[in-house]
């Protein structure tokens, strides 16, 4: 068996997040991929991503890897899988890598950003967060400063998800204003399953006055996520990168990314 890697994007708002579910009838990214791969090769494939994105997620960066008993072409295999496939993902490469190689295990950092419009704009509201209330940005600003007092991020993640840990290592943490936009980035070794956009919900609060910094320190240091604010919507949320080691690096495309209001 050979493995390779896939480099993709996609646009989740139809979707049932990444990962397969166990009856097999909602629609998921995983699925999708692995339906169009074993037709077009004509043998069972199983897709293993980078991570899991929750429904409504989009993705403008993302990997996994497969295993096929065949020497595929990569570069053919990429145009057939993007005119069977449904259009809301698109595949940008695929390379042979070593067998040893894992989407999830062999990433160093992912990075998220979270997308919000202060002016009503129909065009990209599948793409971003409208908030129509006025924002101290300079508080939320601060508040990303607090968030790397701590390496446990239980209070801003899913109640019983199931992981093992809480424990993150944050690298970057950092909002930007962009005319009528706001864009929250953040960059950690992983994230627990609804992280960014608690802690997205958190910052909108605490901008809008009705949460200051501290009462997000005793929540933290709580590690109860019914102290918590609401959970920020999905379709402000992509994934945008995900680091590897230098060999893995240098396959990828990562001038390959797409963003809403890029466009717009």
């Amino acid at each position: 068996m050979a493995r390779y890697i896939m480099q993709l994007a996609y646009k989740g708002t139809h979707f049932n997040g990444w990962q397969k579910q166990s009856h097999g009838k909602a629609v998921t990214i995983q699925g999708s991929i692995e339906h169009s791969l074993s037709t077009i090769l004509r043998e069972p494939v199983q897709v293993i991503g980078a991570g899991r994105t929750d429904t409504g997620v989009h993705a403008s960066f993302y990997v996994a890897h497969f295993d096929s008993a065949q020497n595929i072409d990569c570069q053919k295999l990429t145009h057939k899988i993007n005119s069977f496939i449904n259009k809301d993902i698109s595949i940008i490469l695929i390379h042979k890598v070593n067998v040893n190689f894992h989407s999830r295990f062999h990433a160093l950092s992912r990075t998220y950003k979270y997308f919000i419009h202060t002016r009503p704009n129909p065009f990209i509201t599948e793409f971003s967060h409208y908030v129509y209330y006025p924002l101290d940005l300079e508080k939320m600003k601060l508040a990303t400063k607090a968030l790397f007092e701590y390496k446990d991020f239980k209070a801003l993640s899913k109640a019983h998800s199931g992981t093992k840990h809480y424990l993150v290592n944050l690298y970057q943490a950092q909002w930007v204003q962009e005319q009528d936009k706001l864009i929250f980035t953040i960059r950690a070794n992983r994230f627990l399953r609804n992280m960014v956009r608690a802690i997205v919900g958190t910052m909108l609060e605490i901008g809008r006055g009705k949460l200051t910094i501290e009462n997000m320190r005793i929540l933290l240091k709580a590690r109860d996520r019914r102290l918590s604010a609401f959970t920020a919507p999905a379709q402000g949320l992509f994934l945008t990168d995900i680091s590897y080691p230098q060999e893995i690096e240098q396959l990828l495309d990562k001038k390959q990314k797409f963003f809403y209001n890029e466009h717009i």
